[in-house]
């Protein structure tokens, strides 16, 4: 994807100091770009497992076919990048309501982690628009989980994330802080598990395509706990 959109800016004006001399040659890298995307959509998926449970997504995600996870290091203990990350609002994180919109296609919709908003925490979005709140142990960890796929007319209750019927995808998020001299290590992982081989590659196309907006966002959500903590 970015290798895509690398070459459609050189197509514009070719950048030197990244050996893309002319037009012509912007274009070649840019299909050549398209075209390993394109195939990335139908590779295969593997399933992954915890070495060990040593947190609370351990637990309740021991097992996953797509994962993304980044990290931080904020000058300030746990309990108030805790604080901290319970504050964050979508408007705090850098290109969210950009990307969100783009993601729902620029339609108007119910107040949710497509539609967060400015007014509210976006965790509190998120609880009240789909999400669970699947552990919280202050200072520590924080897990939400959803439904992310189902077959088509398929009941989406919150039940069911414990134990997705086949044909169903499931994602859990957790904030990790860990602390770290006079600092904490917050980190986000996320794991979505797909019960059997239809859910597996019909999430797949699906995880391949946002998968660069949704790395980013993270990485944002990231930097916005630690600007929440600014005096």
């Amino acid at each position: 994807m970015m290798v895509t959109i690398t070459g459609a800016i050189n197509a514009l004006r070719p950048m030197r100091m990244l050996r893309i001399r002319t037009r012509t040659r912007a274009v070649i890298v840019g299909a050549v770009g398209a075209l390993t995307a394109l195939a990335s959509l139908f590779l295969p998926t593997s399933e992954s497992r915890a070495a060990a449970a040593s947190s609370h997504q351990d637990r309740l995600t021991p097992v996953w076919h797509f994962r993304e996870a980044h990290s931080r290091r904020i000058a300030a203990p746990p309990a108030a990048v805790y604080a901290a990350l319970r504050r964050v609002r979508a408007n705090d994180i850098l290109l969210f309501q950009t990307l969100t919109w783009i993601r729902r296609g620029g339609r108007s919709l119910p107040e949710g982690i497509l539609n967060a908003g400015t007014e509210r925490p976006i965790i509190d979005v998120a609880l009240n628009g789909g999400f669970v709140l699947l552990a919280d142990e202050p200072a520590r960890e924080l897990v939400l989980g959803a439904i992310v796929d189902a077959p088509a007319g398929a009941p989406r209750t919150r039940t069911l994330m414990r134990n997705p019927p086949e044909g169903y995808s499931v994602a859990t998020m957790n904030f990790l802080l860990t602390a770290d001299g006079d600092g904490t290590i917050v980190s986000t992982e996320t794991r979505v598990f797909s019960n059997g081989p239809h859910a597996r590659c019909r999430f797949a196309r699906y995880w391949r395509v946002i998968y660069p907006g949704s790395a980013l966002i993270r990485r944002m959500w990231l930097r916005a706990i630690e600007q929440r903590l600014a005096p």
